[in-house]
């Protein structure tokens, strides 16, 4: 769950005594992507953009948007603060048993940082993909620097990951091992099916230019392109864990950690599979460089954390596909929406039916290449079957709110929302940009 279970291992960590075997890497992947038991515990992760308050459209100078991070790391927060590479601020709440306990310390954090914020003439702004230029990534490391050099190689969509894109991220339990409607091998596939409805729904980077005009979702555009599998959900048809632990060791790594204040090398076309193979070889060839050390446990955890699909196991179950949202409260609506779809046995219900729908749509090809999660990314809930199947969702989610115990905020948040946006087949995106409503559905 948020706060600390996102945080990547220790670089020292990479001593380790003993290479690590390909079957007990195999066990080690199926063992921690899917902790089951009942669904009860909630988290999530909110990026936001710095914007001057006069002048939103400008860029800020490092020093200036630096002054404010640090100020809103001074703050005594509940949730864990942290800045990403183009200088996006990010809050991880603490796992919380409840949909208000999640929520509240939120709520409070963010409060505090935009007070802080606006002392110093600075704002947060819910968008999923800065549309200033140039990209400017203010963070160095050996861990972004080895990603830049990795990305780079496949076009510009790395950089503009790292430096423009902010999400609202929604974790829930996995569900228990069992089958049935809370089962985790059921929750895993309606994931994959109503992740490309959060997408739709939730469109809130809309591009007018580039490789994604016209897209209400440029932001999963962006993803789409930034990796030939990184990226890229294992084949549906998999039962989870032997397809999660598959797809895990046959993605290339994106570097290697090593101590010292050099650069982390970045192998080219080597899978962790390779590594584990070569491991203990000599004059490995191949794929894997001459002379490199072999793969530990920590290498494996770290190589974890740099897949990006678009519902990621931890564990958890990790939403990674939605837009940041508009407005002060714009985020309440997809944490409560996932909530409800997923821990509420009635919306849960209500939901699979609605993705039984999809599920031709979606086909045998992986999230989010395939037909459904393009035209989510393309066209929101201007696709009629998309928004069918929102319309259901949202309704399902107003009711079991205040089963939840969501406070009538929340549930005004989601019922102003759902009556804005998904029961009139519209999306934040069509807001930003209106000349993009009513361009056509799936192509």
């Amino acid at each position: 769950m948020p706060q600390d279970s996102y945080a990547p291992p220790d670089p020292q960590a990479a001593g380790d005594p003993g290479a690590l075997g390909e079957t007990a890497a195999e066990d080690l992947v199926h063992g921690i992507c899917f902790k089951t038991g009942p669904p009860r515990i909630l988290g999530a992760e909110l990026e936001w953009l710095v914007l001057d308050a006069e002048r939103p459209g400008t860029t800020l100078p490092p020093d200036r948007l630096t002054a404010a991070h640090d100020a809103a790391r001074a703050l005594p927060l509940h949730s864990r603060l942290t800045v990403e590479p183009g200088g996006q601020l990010e809050l991880s709440s603490a796992p919380a048993p409840s949909l208000s306990g999640c929520v509240d310390g939120l709520q409070a954090d963010l409060a505090a940082v935009r007070a802080a914020l606006r002392s110093r003439g600075l704002v947060l702004h819910g968008t999923g993909r800065d549309p200033r230029r140039p990209l400017r990534r203010l963070l160095h490391s050996p861990r972004y620097d080895a990603m830049e050099s990795y990305f780079d190689r496949t076009g510009t969509a790395g950089r503009a990951m790292m430096c423009s894109s902010a999400s609202v991220q929604v974790c829930v339990d996995a569900g228990y091992e069992e089958p049935g409607p809370l089962g985790y091998g059921r929750r895993w596939r309606l994931a994959h099916l109503l992740g490309a409805v959060f997408v739709a729904a939730f469109a809130n980077s809309p591009a007018h230019e580039g490789p994604y005009a016209g897209w209400r979702c440029s932001r999963q555009g962006i993803w789409n392109d930034i990796d030939a599998r990184r990226a890229l959900a294992p084949p549906a048809d998999a039962e989870p864990r032997a397809g999660w632990t598959r797809h895990a060791l046959d993605t290339e790594v994106m570097c290697v950690r090593s101590e010292g204040e050099g650069p982390w090398p970045v192998p080219h076309g080597m899978t962790f599979r390779d590594w584990l193979r070569a491991a203990g070889a000599t004059g490995a060839g191949g794929p894997v460089p001459d002379g490199l050390r072999p793969p530990t446990a920590a290498d494996l955890e770290y190589h974890l954390t740099t897949l990006f699909p678009p519902v990621r196991p931890r564990g958890h179950l990790e939403f990674r596909m939605i837009d940041a949202q508009p407005g002060e409260d714009g985020w309440l609506v997809p944490v409560a929406v996932v909530h409800a779809l997923f821990d509420d046995p009635e919306a849960a219900e209500s939901a699979y039916r609605a993705a039984k729908a999809l599920a031709d749509t979606h086909g045998p090809r992986p999230s989010p290449r395939n037909p459904l999660w393009q035209s989510a990314a393309r066209h929101g809930l201007a696709d009629p079957e998309l928004r069918t199947a929102a319309a259901t969702c949202f309704r399902a989610a107003t009711e079991a709110l205040p089963r939840l115990g969501a406070s009538r905020h929340v549930q005004d948040v989601v019922g102003a929302f759902t009556e804005r946006f998904p029961l009139r087949g519209r999306c934040p995106a069509d807001d930003a940009y209106p000349q993009l409503t009513g361009t056509g559905a799936r192509s």
